[in-house]
């Protein structure tokens, strides 16, 4: 009402003005003051009194201005297309459902916020009551409204609820009961019924007499009581695969010794074998340096990669045992491809060994066989096995007796054999664990074994008395050890996370002063390694890197990120001092120079 006061004021005074004025003052209708002059013409102009004020419609604007206050107070509705006035911010960012409190900005009030976007109200709900709605909706397409609506406490498809009024997957009436399970003991039985000749049974009589008295049997009638020629064959030569399995010992007889061939020719123009090391493969110095950069891959196996190890002197070839049950053999020095893929193995192989001339070669399997091969026709020379599981295989590596084979096994043993007559002709029987592996020290006339007991035991070789038992109370288990190039000093990989140094001497003692650390490799039997010049220690771990240590100083050298997961195995070139091969369970092999 402002602005009607402010006009009163200004006609005010001009009518003050106005009345100083001589005028002639004349009575008129209106209720007013009429204004007249001799030069005017006889219009009356009515001007509002002093003391009246023009009528205004208080009503029609005291609605536009609650209506005005009511817009602002009320959230914008988003299927509004039109707005007929500037909203608010609050306005524009109101929530589109649901109550706010009184007493916050953003519906939320101080210290009730429990969640990073409000509010979560505690609810609680029976789990039978959950299980009965959620397979009532998925079974029939409605289940109860949470929110309980009022007029409608049903979600989902309402014609079916019409139809099976309303029940759930929990209260069905006892006649509807009875008459599904009527509907799917007609459905069996029809499945069941034969179709004449085309009935494929192969069940045997005894099978059918022995199962038409069980009351369970269901309706039997009319089922072929004899065999096609067809499961007669299949019938016999599963009997047959059986009997050749019990006679090996219950391991699979359908595995065939078998390998192929990937390079160009086996021999060439020459008449050499393609294993033959080339002519100009030698060292180049005897200075070995820290690989720095990754050269090469070799990805054929499908599984993780155990092991491997370069051909002996020269390593122009790279082996390498799979967890795909394949042993294969890599091109170092020229084209860098498979070579050659032996299978003979039913399940992964754990360890491969190369006798002193590269020409065969052993491997390990979980199949519980230790199979001879000739590396370069990929044929089997003779299996071993005494139905246990070979952790660690190795040839003596005397040459007057590379026909011994040593195998640890996980029944704590480690046998011997006589590859020439295939007979068992020593067992060093001392270990409380599965043997993990073996290392030849002191010019090849002892050997030392560690196993899952924690422990290290010397052994003379044919002689099966521990000459030296160590086991501390600190010691974890060892499942890797390497010989230093000098022959002197044995690295043993220990699973609480560090590389120890044990003497070769008579006593094998525990260098105190030589420890590597810093790798993590517990749990997994990483293996460890020499530069051929003993300059560098190295290990894979379980993070998948490959670590070098200073022999001298015991201080890291370099990491090299190699695998994703365990980096299980490491190899010096035993000629090209600066490059690696590495392989872990991501299946590649990877080469480092």
């Amino acid at each position: 009402m402002d602005h009607l006061r402010s006009y009163q004021d200004s006609e005010d005074d001009e009518n003050e003005e106005e009345a100083k004025k001589p005028q002639n003052l004349e009575s008129g209708d209106g209720g007013g003051t009429t204004l007249s002059s001799p030069e005017s013409s006889p219009e009356r102009i009515s001007l509002p009194s002093k003391t009246s004020a023009p009528k205004v419609d208080d009503t029609t604007l005291a609605l536009t201005v609650a209506n005005a206050n009511l817009q602002l107070n009320k959230p914008i509705d988003p299927a509004q297309h039109v707005v007929a006035f500037n909203p608010s911010y609050d306005q524009l960012w109101a929530p589109l459902c649901g109550p706010a409190h009184p007493y916050a900005k953003d519906g939320i009030a101080q210290g009730m916020r429990n969640h990073k976007l409000g509010f979560v109200e505690d609810t609680a709900i029976e789990p039978f009551q959950f299980d009965e709605q959620y397979n009532t909706f998925h079974k029939y397409g409605y289940a109860v409204d949470p929110s309980a609506s009022v007029g409608n406490n049903y979600i989902g498809d309402l014609n079916a609820l019409e139809k099976n009024k309303a029940v759930s997957v929990y209260n069905i009436p006892q006649h509807d009961q009875k008459k599904r399970k009527l509907e799917l003991k007609n459905k069996k039985e029809d499945d069941d019924e034969p179709a004449g000749s085309d009935v494929d049974n192969p069940a045997s009589e005894d099978w059918l007499q022995k199962n038409r008295k069980s009351p369970w049997a269901g309706k039997k009638e009319g089922l072929q009581t004899e065999l096609t020629e067809e499961q007669k064959k299949y019938a016999e030569e599963y009997s047959q695969k059986k009997a050749e399995k019990d006679r090996n010992g219950g391991e699979k007889a359908e595995f065939t010794d078998k390998s192929t061939f990937h390079g160009k020719e086996e021999r060439d123009y020459q008449g050499r074998s393609w294993i033959a090391p080339p002519k100009d493969a030698k060292a180049t110095n005897d200075h070995c340096y820290i690989p720095k950069r990754w050269v090469h891959t070799w990805s054929g196996h499908t599984k993780g990669v155990s092991a491997i190890r370069f051909f002996p002197k020269s390593g122009h070839l790279l082996l390498s045992a799979g967890m795909d049950t394949k042993v294969k053999i890599w091109d170092v020095f020229n084209s860098g491809k498979c070579m050659r893929t032996y299978m003979g193995h039913s399940k992964a192989v754990r360890d491969v060994s190369f006798s002193n001339d590269g020409t065969r070669f052993l491997s390990a399997g979980y199949d519980k066989n230790i199979k001879l091969w000739d590396t370069e026709t990929g044929k089997v020379i003779s299996t071993f096995s005494t139905g246990k599981i070979p952790y660690v295989v190795k040839l003596n590596p005397d040459e007057d007796k590379q026909n011994i084979l040593l195998a640890g096994m996980s029944d704590k043993k480690i046998v011997q054999w006589d590859m020439n007559s295939g007979e068992i002709t020593q067992e060093y029987d001392q270990h409380l664990g599965a043997v993990n592996t073996i290392t030849f020290v002191d010019n090849n006339r002892r050997f030392v074994t560690s196993s899952d007991d924690k422990s290290l035991r010397v052994w003379e070789f044919g002689i099966p008395v521990v000459i030296k038992y160590i086991s501390e109370p600190h010691m974890h288990s060892m499942p890797s050890i390497s010989l230093h190039p000098n022959s002197n000093w044995l690295a043993a990989q220990s699973l609480d996370n560090q590389i120890l140094i044990y003497s070769t001497r008579e006593r094998f003692q525990l260098n105190k002063k030589k420890r590597f650390a810093g790798h993590i490799v517990a749990g997994y039997a990483c293996q460890v390694n020499f530069s051929p010049d003993g300059r560098f220690v190295m290990s894979g771990d379980g993070e998948g890197r490959c670590w070098f240590w200073d022999w001298k100083s015991c201080k890291v050298f370099r990491t090299l990120k190699c695998h994703e997961g365990v980096c299980i195995g490491c190899e010096w070139h035993p000629l090209e001092q600066s490059k690696v091969a590495t392989c872990g369970w991501d299946g590649m092999i990877k080469y480092w120079d």
